[in-house]
C-alpha cells in the first residue's frame, strides 16, 4: 500500500513539474478568469475571438482593465462593442491593450513608447506611479505561463 501511494505521488509530481516549470501553470486567460475582477474583459476577449491567441505561447504583456474600468465607460458602450457587427472595433481595442513580449514593471521608463499588437504605440509614464496612456497601473507584474498582466484602472483606446 505504501509503495503504491509513493509511486502515485511520484508520478503526479513528475507530470506536474513541466506545467509549473516557470512557476506559473495558468496562461493569461486562465489567470484573468481566476482573478474574478476581469469578467467583462474575458467576455470581450471571447466575443473578439482572441481566447486562443491569448492562450498561445506568447509571451504577451496585457494591460488589463478591471470590471470597474469597463463600467466607467459611457452607458451602452460595452454592450455595443460585444455585438458581432462590431467585432473589428472590439479586436482593435483589445489588441491595443497587448504588447508582444514580457515587459515587467522594472523594465519601464518614463516616456517610453511600446508598440501594441494593434499596431499603435502606448505611452508609459512612471512619474507619481506607472501609467499607460493615462490609465494607472493599480497592480503590476501578475505572472502567467505565457506572459504578464498589469492591471489598469481605465480602458485605453487607440488614437
Amino acid at each position: 500500500m505504501l509503495r503504491r501511494t509513493f509511486m502515485t505521488l511520484s508520478a503526479v509530481t513528475v507530470f506536474a513539474l513541466p506545467a509549473c516549470a516557470d512557476g506559473h501553470s495558468k496562461d493569461i486567460v486562465d489567470t484573468a478568469v481566476g482573478a474574478g475582477s476581469f469578467t467583462t474583459l474575458v467576455a470581450a476577449v471571447q466575443a473578439a475571438g482572441l481566447v486562443d491567441t491569448l492562450k498561445g505561447d506568447g509571451p504577451f504583456t496585457v494591460f488589463a482593465p478591471t470590471d470597474d474600468a469597463f463600467a466607467a465607460l459611457p452607458d451602452g458602450t460595452v454592450e455595443t462593442l460585444l455585438k458581432p457587427e462590431n467585432k473589428d472595433q472590439l479586436v482593435s481595442i483589445l489588441t491595443y491593450h497587448v504588447v508582444p513580449g514580457k515587459v515587467m514593471a522594472a523594465d519601464l521608463s518614463d516616456g517610453m513608447m511600446a508598440t501594441t499588437v494593434q499596431g499603435s504605440d502606448v505611452t508609459i509614464g512612471t512619474t507619481g506611479g506607472v501609467t499607460v496612456d493615462g490609465a494607472s497601473v493599480v497592480q503590476a507584474d501578475i505572472a502567467a505561463s505565457n506572459g504578464v498582466i498589469h492591471v489598469i484602472d481605465q480602458v485605453i483606446l487607440p488614437k
